[in-house]
């Protein structure tokens, strides 16, 4: 019964010790069997962008185009982009230097969609329409994208590479709200891009919302202006 009870013993501290590593390695970088797949979906959906943004048509432009113009023609293009593309789809690719991040974002925020990569709410506009952009994104599974949210500071910024133009944003603030709060998807009235994940790691009892406000737009085929 001793030896029974010491072999049981062995185990369980042996367990223990291992559930300990994985907490710890899935804490301080992720959870390395999820990324596999994510990593194999995010190169797909790269050769997608990559295919969309090389047959991109690029409208045709005076020799003296305006900013208004230029706007115009941007919303435009980002309303068509917005009608077309499907759940799941490659929508953009979003660059965070701060965080380390430069992923392909998939159109929807279901949890099939997240698991590719960070995910556009479809409920929310696209960079260029003038209104609010969403995008969510995990903090300790499938390649967690969004990990270091919380470390973002004031300025940082933020690059949303679509298939119509580039957008440049810098980080304004951010805001810890319950999960339930659905007053964040609520457009301001103005382009503001929202990040969002999950607050404290590993628990899904708030979210952490970064916000950042539109600074450049680079036109494909136009001429870059200021926001």
């Amino acid at each position: 019964m001793g030896r029974a009870a010491r072999i049981l013993g062995s185990l369980l501290l042996a367990a223990g010790v291992l559930g300990l590593a994985w907490t710890i390695t899935v804490w301080r970088w992720q959870d390395p069997f999820t990324a596999i797949y994510t990593h194999y979906e995010q190169a797909k959906l790269t050769r997608s962008l990559d295919r969309e943004i090389s047959t991109f048509r690029v409208r045709h432009r005076r020799a003296e185009t305006t900013v208004v113009r230029e706007r115009r023609l941007v919303a435009a293009a980002a309303a068509a982009e917005r009608r077309q593309v499907k759940d799941g789809q490659a929508l953009g690719r979003i660059i965070v230097p701060r965080m380390g991040l430069n992923m392909v974002v998939v159109n929807g925020t279901d949890e099939e969609s997240l698991k590719k990569g960070p995910g556009h709410y479809r409920g929310s506009a696209l960079p260029g329409q003038g209104q609010l952009i969403y995008i969510a994104g995990h903090r300790t599974t499938y390649r967690a994208p969004f990990s270091s949210i919380d470390q973002l500071h004031k300025g940082d910024r933020v690059t949303l590479v679509m298939p119509y133009a580039t957008f440049v944003y810098r980080i304004s603030g951010y805001r810890i709200v319950p999960a339930d709060d659905l007053k964040v998807l609520h457009s301001p009235g103005h382009e503001v891009l929202e990040l969002q994940a999950c607050h404290p790691r590993f628990f899904a009892t708030h979210r952490y919302i970064a916000y950042a406000l539109p600074v450049k737009v680079i036109p494909r085929g136009g001429r870059p202006y200021s926001v």
